[in-house]
């Protein structure tokens, strides 16, 4: 082993912290509850925004206005005001907007005799509340989910989506036009498969022209993804529930670009070429006449920003990446008022801020530097400013950072060491500073634009955790016997010492372009559980393996076609590590993981068995030929042309290999990594021979949250850590 380079360490006084957490106190008080402001927008003039806030009296939901001229909160509409059809209490909605012109709101909820569910989105009716006469009356009336309602930016029309169709509804007389009239089970418009949802991070699948004066939208046609079951197990016969799920090498989805003429009626399809096993995962207004559509093929490795005309029906290529392995979609196309564009991209190695010009060339590279572009703000065109967040101090942490379109002038906007999230306002005067260490929960400051505080919003310095004894916490990076340099963290008791040997348990995801090891509050399965674990006298180790993010491209694409190989192989080293040390049981090393950590502790387990001694995996992939087609094949290709390592990716092919203590964890429910998953790596086990725990539960998805649940799962990989390790 080389020398350790120390990153942070950090004791906190343990005066006054001698009270010990709970399992109770994380997963069913509110006691460490950190204090928030939900659902905040920023309106128009950039200089104020709205949020949501309980009424604790009349237990309605109010909508506030914060002025961050005059720090004033104000009640921007009362909750109690929600009524309709002369009903006697507030609607519960789950989303709410603003008119343009800021005089209307439109909010979606379901009536309180329907329970609407919804994956990712927001559904139920569209209820239309006047800020002039405080008045709510509702637009739709459906017995099935509406989705994505939208004001026109005139403010006369509501766009939304039902039964796979959409339609308009005029304001002033109520009157309904359906848009589009094809939607049926298989063809769907405006809205998404379960693929594009999960994995292009869209739900919304149609836009506004900036004029009104068209819709662009999504149709994709289903026909040919594969079905996939899920039993719900409360009734007397079982319900079974299908959705549309394509797996590696499936079809997928066909997808069409439209343009709906609101007035004439008139769609034009936008020509995405011959080849119809494509993605387009993103469309972009340039401006009312023209819209840019991102086509990706279905490799992921080329993408072409085609340019349509609205009025000429000419379309041209804008633009054209392609990587040598895969690309990362973004939401970063921002077009100037002159026709160029802002674009994000990993091409020099690292995603950095390019300018481009109206024809596509490459005008100028804006950021550059080994460290990575985290998040694009935004453009100030008026003193050409751009606001972005980055990880230039430390792949660990994520500051706020402005820039000239010129390039240089760079300027942090955030010194605090930790983690930052930013929300600009559209004038971009002020920004909303979402803040989190190891050591703080989340804070919410208000800024000006040169990084001035206005206030905080919200502040959790003297929470209750003050009282308590936390784990300590020292992030360093070790190098492997391979030569590999890579981040980690190490979690002691409050009373660590360091004459005693410690059992030790990692914590593992370990999937492409995420983390571990970042120093960021990490919330009621981070900071808390671990010190719970840590107050019974375990280390809690992290390491990011390659493959990870915040380290550029190379760094994260070693792992390309051949997943779960090199990220054991670098667990394993980090378990070497671990016995390297003189206060480390080196005979009780153990790893836990859920989704993709759960794939990892599963592998890691069987291909790692001389150096863990338990392993706990929460709803594992245990076969990359059971997950999603845009997710896998992005990492391992398609499987057709790599079947060898995706067979030797794949636990069940390693039971065999099993030495240890292991638990399977899984919601039968899951539509993410499907029950399959468990159930086949079971099998596995069992027809080697191999003895293993198991717990399930019935109706819950990937998440396995809800009444009682989540103490109960942590109640059990607790007793399963504390009687195995």
């Amino acid at each position: 082993m080389k020398k350790i380079f120390l990153i942070l360490f950090v004791f906190t006084s343990l005066t006054s912290q001698n009270k010990q957490v709970t399992l109770e106190d994380i997963f069913q008080s509110s006691k460490f509850m950190s204090k928030s402001i939900s659902g905040i927008q920023w309106m128009k003039n950039g200089r104020a925004f709205t949020y949501l806030e309980m009424d604790t009296t009349s237990k309605s939901m109010n909508i506030m206005k914060y002025d961050a001229t005059s720090k004033l909160r104000t009640i921007f509409i009362e909750g109690q005001n929600l009524k309709s059809n002369g009903s006697a209490t507030p609607i519960k909605f789950s989303s709410f907007q603003l008119s343009a012109d800021e005089k209307n709101a439109i909010f979606i909820a379901a009536p309180p005799e329907k329970q609407y569910m919804s994956r990712l989105t927001p559904a139920g009716n569209i209820f239309l509340y006047s800020l002039e006469d405080k008045t709510l009356r509702q637009l739709t009336n459906y017995s099935e989910e509406i989705y994505h309602p939208k004001f026109s930016p005139d403010g006369k029309m509501i766009g939304y989506v039902f039964n796979h169709n959409i339609y308009v509804v005029e304001i002033s007389s109520g009157k309904i036009k359906e848009l589009t009239n094809d939607g049926t089970k298989n063809i769907i418009n405006g809205k998404f498969d379960w693929v594009y949802e999960e994995e292009f991070g869209i739900a919304d699948g149609w836009r506004w022209s900036p004029d009104g004066s068209s819709i662009a939208f999504w149709q994709l046609d289903q026909t040919g993804e594969p079905d996939y079951t899920l039993t719900e197990w409360d009734s007397l016969h079982l319900t079974l529930k299908t959705m549309k799920y394509p797996k590696a090498g499936d079809p997928n989805a066909i997808v069409k670009i439209g343009i709906k003429n609101i007035s004439n009626g008139n769609t034009d399809w936008v020509d995405l070429g011959i080849e119809q096993d494509i993605y387009v995962p993103r469309i972009v207004w340039k401006n009312s006449k023209e819209l840019v559509v991102e086509r990706m093929n279905r490799l992921q490795n080329k993408l072409d920003l085609i340019l349509f005309n609205v009025e000429t029906k000419n379309e041209s290529n804008l633009f054209s990446e392609q990587a040598e392995k895969y690309l990362e979609i973004h939401n970063d196309l921002k077009f100037l008022k002159d026709g160029s564009f802002i674009w994000t991209s990993e091409q020099d190695g690292y995603r950095h801020i390019y300018l481009y010009g109206n024809d596509g060339k490459l005008i100028r590279q804006i950021t550059k530097g080994q460290w990575e572009v985290d998040a694009f703000y935004g453009i100030d065109e008026e003193d050409g400013t751009i606001y972005f967040s980055s990880s230039e101090v430390s792949p660990l942490q994520r500051r706020i950072y402005s820039i000239k379109l010129k390039g240089g002038n760079k300027k942090e906007l955030t010194s605090t060491i930790g983690t930052h999230h930013g929300n600009f306002s559209p004038s971009f005067d002020f920004y909303i500073d979402n803040y989190s260490n190891h050591t703080s929960p989340n804070n919410t400051l208000l800024y000006k634009n040169n990084g001035a505080l206005v206030e905080a919003l919200t502040s959790n310095q003297n929470s209750n955790l003050k009282d308590y004894q936390l784990g300590v916490t020292k992030y360093f990076s070790f190098t492997t016997t391979d030569g590999i340099n890579l981040n980690a963290s190490l979690m002691y008791p409050a009373d660590f010492d360091s004459t005693k040997k410690y059992p030790v348990l990692v914590h593992t995801y370990g999937g492409p372009g995420s983390q571990v090891v970042t120093d960021s509050w990490g919330g009621n399965r981070g900071v808390l559980w671990n010190s719970y674990l840590c107050q019974k006298g375990y280390l809690i180790f992290m390491v990011d393996n390659r493959g990870t993010g915040a380290r550029g491209r190379d760094f994260r694409q070693l792992t390309y076609g051949q997943l779960g190989k090199l990220e054991v192989h670098d667990q394993v080293e980090g378990a070497k590590y671990l016995s390297s040390l003189n206060f480390v049981d080196s005979k009780r090393i153990g790893i836990w993981g859920w989704s993709y950590g759960g794939y990892m502790s599963s592998l890691t387990i069987l291909e790692g068995a001389d150096y863990f001694s338990m392993a706990i995996a929460v709803a594992p992939v245990t076969s990359w030929r059971f997950y999603d087609t845009i997710y896998t094949e992005r990492f391992m290709g398609l499987p057709q042309f790599n079947s060898a390592n995706y067979d030797d990716s794949a636990p069940i092919n390693h039971a065999k290999k099993l030495k240890g203590k292991f638990l399977l964890v899984h919601g039968a429910s899951d539509d993410n990594v499907h029950f399959q998953n468990a159930a086949t790596l079971a099998t596995a086990l069992q027809k080697q021979g191999k003895q293993f725990s198991t717990m399930f539960y019935p109706n819950k998805n990937h998440g396995i949250s809800g009444g009682n649940t989540s103490l109960h799962v942590y109640t059990l990989l607790t007793n399963y850590i504390l009687e195995n390790l």
